[in-house]
């Protein structure tokens, strides 16, 4: 007799993600007994191929990661206490697998609601191990009503009321599939880090990830970010960069690593900076009588 899944409900977001779909939802079989495909509309096949895999597909207009994923835990009618975050160029690994399975087949403490999972970051094939990049903890299993995203442009985390655990095995995300993919992503990324620095927006009711060093491993993230954002435009990015590949032994990457945090630990962080010069600039111009 084959047991039943445990009680999860994923939520997988995706746009024209077919490259991928399959690998995401092939690695939730068997370890959660539901899965929504939340689409923005895609135009290729992404819609059939999840729907082949026996996932039901919702649509809806997509705004920003924060209001997708909020608007689903709201909308969908997910029949399971816990709800799995994931997107289409995620999938989890065998152990993640193995230890949702041993989490689940025994009772979880009732002021337990959430499990920060870490995240293993695949560039052009390679696991970026080092620089700090891993492990990388995300609050993306939770109970139902106790968890949601809070409400920026970039840089999203889950918010989970009550305690959380950590879990064994990690999520891998296939960061990108090419290069200009990548750099396309950042570039609209950047604008978006760029104005949400400028204006320093939270959610109205101030529920957001508290930057706390003493805190959860995403508190402490946010911690180190908030002192980051406090350093001079187009100084940080260097700073950043040089302990992050040297100080951190991002070098032992190799020459997938050396793309990666060149790219993603400076170039990506020194256009956001040039984003928000430009902006204060505008600014200033425009200000002018």
């Amino acid at each position: 007799m084959v047991a039943s899944p445990p009680p999860i409900s994923a939520i997988v977001l995706t746009f024209n993600e077919a490259r991928h779909i399959e690998t995401c939802l092939r690695s939730l079989e068997g370890v959660v007994s539901e899965i929504f495909v939340v689409d923005s509309g895609s135009t290729d096949n992404t819609v059939e191929l999840a729907q082949r895999f026996g996932a039901r597909v919702v649509y809806h207009p997509f705004e920003n990661y924060s209001q997708q994923r909020n608007w689903a835990l709201q909308n969908l009618s997910l029949q399971n206490e816990w709800v799995l975050h994931l997107d289409a160029d995620h999938r989890l690994t065998e152990n993640l697998r193995q230890a949702l399975w041993r989490t689940f087949t025994r009772p979880i403490p009732d002021d337990v609601n959430g499990f920060l999972i870490s995240r293993r970051t695949l560039f052009m094939g390679r696991w970026i191990r080092y620089g700090g990049h891993y492990p990388v903890y995300h609050a993306v299993l939770f109970r139902r009503g106790k968890g949601y995203c809070e409400t920026r442009r970039y840089d999203q985390h889950f918010r989970v009321e009550g305690k959380v655990l950590r879990l064994q095995g990690d999520i891998e995300d296939v960061v990108t599939d090419s290069l200009h993919r990548f750099i396309e992503r950042h570039n609209t990324w950047a604008a978006l880090e760029a104005e949400e620095q400028l204006t320093r927006e939270r959610t109205s009711d101030g529920k957001y990830v508290e930057p706390n060093f003493w805190g959860t491993p995403q508190q402490r993230r946010r911690f180190w970010k908030r002192q980051y954002e406090r350093l001079p435009l187009f100084v940080r990015p260097f700073l950043y960069f040089v302990i992050r590949y040297f100080f951190r032994l991002g070098f032992l990457d190799g020459p997938q690593g050396l793309i990666f945090h060149v790219l993603q630990g400076f170039w990506f962080r020194f256009l956001i900076d040039a984003k928000i010069y430009e902006q204060r600039q505008q600014h200033r111009i425009h200000a002018r009588p």
